[in-house]
């Protein structure tokens, strides 16, 4: 726990981050409650052999537990389906309430043997992994892969996804299944009925707002209740702006890393937005789903986002909507990176939990859906890039996946993959999503934005009950 110098209210809210907390009124439990003991109620592992690699007891049953946001839940219905041709039953379950439902099940001890620990309510991973509580997936990286069994799976995936999963060490803890490209995201018939192409520089993005304006028609909407979406743009924006180094610092919890020029310059230009009058009215209130809903409208021309927005927007959006994604506008001439930069990663992160009770089992399970059918049985079905590389190849993909798809391979070598938002959640979603918010509402100028930034990154840097990460 760190220092003991803290007081109890401190001491409850740091509990509460590694899952000491359950709930309200569970009061503390003991360290060893959270400390990765084994479950009394393991499965005998099985025979391996060739078809069975990982050793799975295969009349074990296995409990995965799905988070219902973007994606939906129908993939990984499908994924019991193979996986049960050669193994035992999958109980299934869905919820958007990952931490609600999940942490206190970590807790007793008792987790389902597959977490995906994703959405507005996901734990924080990094804290379970510094509490013994989450499985190292080292066997499940050295089996064969059913998408190419001349591989390990390992050998298989998109660079940077097991970096994703790593936290200090060289263990993979997480594997982020699907590839997410972030952006600003926009109608291509949009567009055109206002006679406009994309923005490439910032004086682009305003002209382009203003012109919407005078329609009226909002330039921008976004999450409101969910500010951290913003950093899908801002962060690459920074990038683009002052080079990988200045996310590094963020990332690193430098001194004044949020006081650097070119956070000075992102920050300024997206309070433009605010300040002109081009983000639609009432955004600040709304969350994910609402906003994009409005731009399914046709109320705002751009939102930023993710690439699981083609699936979960497909209610509202429009057939002739040619949904399209595109990275942050240039600034000027004097941008460290080119238009073209961009950020990607692997991302909608899985679990084993160490104390599950079938851990081989949770494991063949991730296997199983890193395998051929799987993956495009994914692609095709949510609109979404997985984490094997070239799985979607050959696939008749929806505008929005193809516009990503072709946007990643535009930007080649300049992608940025910031670790922010793995390492410490509660500041990047809570603190630096706030002021964010904050700024974008009119609350606060860029410059008081930028301070309770450096100010949060400046707390955790000091907390030593916080594990700290480099890159």
């Amino acid at each position: 726990m760190g220092s003991t110098n803290v007081n109890r209210r401190d001491l409850i809210k740091r509990s509460a981050a590694v899952g000491l907390v359950a709930a309200p009124g569970m009061g503390l439990l003991s360290a060893c409650a959270s400390g990765g003991g084994e479950n009394e109620n393991k499965v005998d592992k099985g025979k391996k052999s060739k078809d069975n690699p990982l050793a799975v007891n295969k009349d074990a049953g296995l409990e995965v537990v799905i988070f219902n946001g973007g994606y939906g839940d129908q993939y990984a219905l499908d994924n019991h389906k193979v996986y049960e041709k050669n193994f035992g039953k999958v109980s299934h379950a869905k919820t958007q309430k990952i931490r609600t439902k999940m942490q206190p099940r970590m807790v007793k001890g008792d987790p389902p043997d597959v977490i995906n620990n994703s959405g507005a309510e996901n734990m924080d991973v990094a804290s379970l992994i510094e509490k013994g509580q989450v499985a190292d997936l080292q066997p499940l990286l050295d089996a064969p892969s059913l998408y190419d069994p001349s591989k390990k799976v390992s050998e298989t995936l998109l660079p940077g996804t097991l970096e994703k999963g790593r936290f200090g060490s060289d263990k993979v803890y997480q594997l982020n299944y699907s590839y997410t490209v972030y952006g600003v995201w926009y109608s291509k018939t949009n567009l055109e009925k206002l006679d406009l192409e994309y923005p490439k520089t910032w004086d682009e993005m305003l002209a382009a707002c203003a012109k919407a304006k005078k329609e009226g028609v909002a330039g921008w909407t976004y999450a409101g209740k969910h500010p951290y979406y913003f950093s899908f743009t801002l962060y690459p924006f920074i990038a683009k702006i002052g080079g990988q180094d200045v996310l590094k610092a963020i990332d690193n919890l430098e001194p004044n890393a949020w006081k650097h020029d070119a956070v000075k310059k992102a920050f300024e230009a997206y309070h433009e937005l605010y300040a002109k009058g081009y983000v639609l009215k009432g955004t600040p209130g709304i969350d994910h789903i609402q906003s994009q809903t409005q731009w399914n409208k046709g109320k705002a021309l751009f939102i930023p986002n993710g690439s699981w927005v083609e699936n979960e927007a497909k209610k509202t959006t429009p057939k002739d909507f040619e949904m399209a994604v595109a990275p942050p506008s240039s600034l000027d001439k004097s941008d460290a990176m080119p238009f073209e930069t961009l950020w990607a990663e692997a991302s909608e992160p899985f679990m084993v939990p160490k104390q599950a009770k079938n851990v081989e089992g949770g494991m063949e399970w991730l296997r199983v859906m890193l395998g051929k059918q799987s993956t495009q049985n994914f692609s095709k079905q949510v609109s979404a890039l997985t984490c094997v590389d070239g799985a979607a190849e050959g696939l008749d993909l929806l505008p929005g996946l193809a516009s990503a798809q072709q946007t990643l391979k535009e930007a080649g070598d300049n992608l940025v993959s910031p670790r922010l938002h793995d390492w410490y959640l509660e500041l990047h979603k809570d603190k630096v999503g706030g002021a964010i918010a904050s700024m974008m509402a009119g609350d606060i100028e860029p410059a008081e934005a930028m301070k309770r930034c450096q100010k949060a990154a400046d707390e955790v840097a000091k907390d030593d009950s916080v594990k700290k990460y480099k890159r």
